[in-house]
């Protein structure tokens, strides 16, 4: 099995980093290439969903707040519009017969 190092299609930086120019569909040499494309794209998109989880973690106190303040209006609007219903506590409603 030829190693990534020495594959025409790998690059080693001089800091380390590597970038591969393989592609599955029409340069691959050897049947483990492909075992290590697919879990260099999954690295990648575990990479990604921690990066977005990030963000998410970022936003949750905004969007708490965000919450409260809509909860907040909509008790408001509530307790002004309680006048429009008038009923009394002490009366039965229409409809029940008690």
């Amino acid at each position: 099995m030829i190693q990534c190092k020495d594959c025409e299609f790998c690059q080693i930086d001089p800091d380390g980093k590597r970038s591969f120019r393989c592609d599955p569909f029409s340069n691959i040499k050897e049947p483990e290439c492909i075992a290590k494309w697919q879990l260099i794209r999954l690295d990648m998109l575990v990479a990604s969903y921690q990066g977005m989880l990030n963000w998410y973690g970022k936003l949750a106190p905004l969007q708490d707040k965000i919450i409260r303040y809509m909860q907040r209006e909509i008790d408001e609007i509530d307790e002004t519009e309680q006048w429009k219903l008038d009923v009394d506590e002490d009366e039965p409603e229409e409809g029940t017969d008690f």
